[in-house]
C-alpha cells in the first residue's frame, strides 16, 4: 500500500491558509457592517475655488464655465513674433586647456556657465586666463565651445 504524499506539516500549513482567509472575510463583512451603521456610504472631499481641500461643498456662484475646446494640450507653435533674438557669439574666459589631451574649458561671463571645447574647434591656440570669443554647438554631453578665437 502506498504512503501518502501529504506530510504532517502540509496539512499544518493549509489549516493556516484557510484559517487566515476565513479571518480577513470576518474583518472584510465587519468593515462593511460598521460603514452602514455609521450612516456611512462614502465620505467626499471638495476642492474649493482657492483649489483646497475642504469638507464642505464649493459655492456654486464662484463655478467658472471653461470650454473644451479652448485647452490647448502640447506645446503651443511659435509665431514669427516669438523668436528671441539670440547673440550665437559669446565671450569667455579660459579657465583650463590642456594641450597634451587637447582639450579644456571655457567659462562664459554672462552667466558663468563652464563650457566644454576641443582642440578641432579651436581658430586660435589658446592659453589658460585668455579672453575669448566663441560659439555654442549641442554635444553629446552638452552644450560644447567652437569656433574659439583669442581676443
Amino acid at each position: 500500500m502506498a504512503k501518502s504524499q501529504q506530510t504532517y506539516n502540509k496539512t499544518e500549513k493549509e489549516k493556516q491558509r484557510r484559517k487566515k482567509r476565513e479571518e480577513k472575510e470576518k474583518k472584510k463583512i465587519a468593515r462593511k457592517a460598521e460603514a452602514k451603521a455609521s450612516g456611512g456610504g462614502i465620505q467626499f472631499a471638495y476642492v474649493d475655488h482657492d483649489g483646497n481641500l475642504t469638507d464642505t461643498p464649493p459655492d456654486p456662484s464662484k463655478k467658472i464655465k471653461v470650454d473644451a475646446e479652448s485647452i490647448i494640450l502640447g506645446i503651443p507653435k511659435k509665431e514669427e513674433g516669438d523668436v528671441e533674438e539670440f547673440d550665437p557669439i559669446r565671450n569667455g574666459k579660459v579657465s583650463f586647456f590642456d594641450h597634451s589631451k587637447g582639450f579644456g574649458f571655457i567659462i562664459d561671463t554672462e552667466n558663468n556657465e563652464k563650457y566644454f571645447t576641443h582642440v578641432s574647434g579651436l581658430i586660435d591656440s589658446i592659453e589658460e586666463n585668455d579672453k575669448v570669443s566663441f560659439e555654442l554647438e549641442k554635444g553629446n554631453r552638452g552644450m560644447n565651445a567652437v569656433r574659439v578665437k583669442r581676443i
